[in-house]
Formats: C-alpha cells, structure tokens, sequence
C-alpha cells in the first residue's frame, strides 16, 4: 500500500517522534497526509541531547507541532535490572505515556517509526507495541531502511543520511544494572568521539570497562586520537579498551 494514502485514511495521528531518520520521514509524510498530526518526543535519561536537538530542529523546520513528555524510566526496576528483555519494558513505559497523551488530545491512532528492515524476533520492544496497539505505517507499506533514507534526501531532510543510533541503555551489558551515572558517562564519551571525528561508532560498558567499537577503517584514528582519548575517560572508566573485531 501506498504510505501517503494510507496515512489519508488514518487523517489524524499521533506519532511517537525520536529525530532519527525512520520517525523523520513518517513525520513528513504525515504533515502532507494528514489533516492532523502530533509528534510525542519523550525525553528520558537513555536518550542522548543530540537526538533532542535533532527531533526540535526537524520539528521546527517542517513546521510540525512536537510535543515533549518527560519519563524517568529509571524507576522501574524491570528496566534498570537490564534482562535480555528490558527493551519490552522500556517501550511499555514510553509508549503508555505517549498513549495516555494521545488519547488527551484526541487521537485515536499512535504511530512508530519502525520499518520493513526490522526483525521483529531481534525486537522485544516489537512486542510491547503489538500489545499496545501501535501502529507502525512504514513496516505496513513496505517501506525498508534503504528506500526511507532514499525518500528522506528526495524531500530534503536532514536526517536522510544520519547514522543509526540505539538508546545509551544497549551500551551497557545485558545484566549490569543500569544506572543515571553509567548513561551519562555513555553520553560523554560517545559525545566527546564525536568531535573528534568518529562516525558510527559505540563506547559499550563492561563491568566497569569502556570498550571502544569503530569501522576498520577508523581503526587508524584511534590509534592517533589514543592519548586524548584516554585522558578524556580515564575518569570515568576503570580501563578503556579497543574492540578489533570491529564494527560491520
């Protein structure tokens, strides 16, 4: 089905709105589709303020109305214990809260980002939404990563070439407790990279230990950048490590 006339049948939705490139370009073709629409962002310790800033400049650039729900997902222990499937109780947690202010303001239908590219048996958060009764209009059009980013340059959004980024919680090991302190080093380190010319990269959390993940290509600029790296975290991890194995 065409995403556009699938939208116009919809005519109201709310979207639950994170910056990245997939709820980018929904937002857009919602704003052409239909006769209403609402980005939710919920800001949460387990998202980093770039992506914030990122979701407030599209939203102001396509002139859409963003909305800003604060949750502290760190009170419920089903997500700070951190199991295999904490993804399924995060997403329960955002996604009532976007549910309870949809429903507020009028909205029958929630939407998400999600794409044909995703795999749901790899997604315990697939499930909460399933649950929940979220829509995901880019999956139900078969639209996939590679044909969104395509579409998002055609309409000329910023976002069309931005690199994935999963919340800071996958940083740390499955089974470590996650902590405000253990994010917030998450996002320093990773922001502190960023400047120095990384791409596409992790700073993963070990017990303790940093665990540098980078392209191969990329492997020679760690080397370059050791020392500063290295003073740059010394503070915040017991050791900083590199991951030869590399990211694909």
């Amino acid at each position: 089905m065409d995403l556009f006339e699938y939208l116009k049948e919809k005519k109201e939705i709310a979207l639950a709105f994170s910056g990245g490139v997939d709820s980018a370009y929904l937002l857009y073709a919602c704003l052409k589709s239909c006769k209403r629409v609402t980005a939710y962002y919920v800001k949460t310790a387990f998202q980093p303020e770039f992506e914030f800033e990122d979701a407030k400049r599209l939203a102001k650039e396509l002139n859409a109305d963003m909305k800003v729900i604060t949750l502290d997902v760190l009170k419920d222990e089903k997500v700070t214990e951190n199991p295999p499937d904490r993804c399924y109780y995060c997403k329960n947690n955002i996604f009532n809260a976007i549910l309870f202010n949809a429903h507020e303001d009028g909205y029958t239908y929630v939407a998400d980002g999600t794409n044909a590219s995703d795999d749901a048996s790899d997604r315990p958060g697939m499930r909460a939404l399933k649950e929940l009764k979220v829509i995901s209009p880019l999956r139900e059009c078969g639209l996939d990563k590679t044909t969104i980013r395509r579409l998002s340059k055609e309409a000329g959004l910023f976002t069309h070439d931005k690199p994935a980024y999963a919340c800071l919680a996958t940083r740390i090991k499955t089974g470590e407790t996650i902590t405000e302190e253990k994010l917030k080093a998450t996002e320093y380190a990773e922001s502190f990279l960023f400047g120095l010319g990384f791409k596409d990269f992790r700073v993963r959390l070990d017990a303790g230990r940093a665990i540098i993940q980078v392209h191969k290509e990329q492997l020679p600029l760690v080397i370059d950048k050791r020392d500063e790296i290295n003073e740059a975290l010394k503070d915040y991890y017991k050791s900083i490590t590199l991951d030869l194995e590399v990211r694909k």
